[in-house]
């Protein structure tokens, strides 16, 4: 298995990572009902993000944290779709990827998840 090294990995890593979000009914609602997301339009955008962090390529500038305070306001992030949204990303990238890039994803997520916590409390 590669790791991730390409932003065509991460484009494939976002789609499934989304598709099980969106199917998962204890979380999907955040984004189709609350964020009203369409996900053609966002997967490039999430993906920008990524690609700089773990790529140090692309540009990303949108401040994240707001992003997710906002959405906060509107419906209560509750740890519980942290975890959750934690779960998706680490079983889609160990389904994909192996590696030190993959690790740091997974990483970066569990740091994100976990600052955004601290600061919607």
């Amino acid at each position: 298995m590669n790791d991730i090294e390409t932003r065509a990995d991460l484009d494939l890593m976002l789609r499934r990572f989304y598709e099980k979000l969106l199917a998962d009914e204890r979380i999907a609602y955040i984004f189709t009902d609350v964020a009203k997301i369409d996900l053609e339009t966002h997967l490039p955008k999430i993906g920008n993000f990524w690609e700089m962090s773990l790529l140090g390529t692309g540009s990303y500038s949108t401040n994240v944290m707001r992003v997710h305070m906002d959405l906060h306001e509107q419906t209560s992030l509750k740890p519980e779709h942290f975890s959750i949204w934690l779960d998706h990303f680490y079983s889609v990238t160990d389904s994909l990827f192996a590696g030190p890039v993959a690790e740091m994803a997974k990483t970066r997520a569990l740091s994100i998840a976990t600052v955004m916590q601290i600061k919607m409390s």
